[in-house]
């Protein structure tokens, strides 16, 4: 559990500098075209879009980390939530905020 815990800590904190750092690609798109410099404004707003998808991924990924560490404290943490099977540590490797078995999960 002590590797769990310390794995969705970390992941948490990158995550959670990676919003401070990508706040500023969400800001609205400039009109003015000499802000934009040699990119069109369609170029920018769609870098926009998939800086807020980004954002929106990263801020499931947190959602799913509270859940996980949530599951940790309930002593829940590493078994399937459908079946209760035990969830394989390699795939716990891979993912640590899985919640179920491969097996479920497909």
């Amino acid at each position: 559990m002590k590797k769990a815990k310390a794995r969705l800590a970390a992941l948490k904190a990158e995550i959670e500098s990676l919003l401070v750092m990508g706040a500023d690609a969400n800001a609205p798109v400039e009109l003015d075209q000499v802000a934009v410099g040699r990119l069109s404004r369609m170029d920018s707003m769609q870098q926009q879009a998939m800086a807020q998808a980004a954002e929106r991924a990263r801020r499931r990924d947190l959602v799913r980390i509270e859940m996980a560490e949530r599951r940790i404290a309930e002593g829940e943490y590493g078994f399937c939530s459908e079946c209760g099977d035990e969830i394989a540590e390699k795939r716990l490797d891979v993912d640590p905020m899985a919640e179920r078995c491969i097996n479920c999960a497909q």
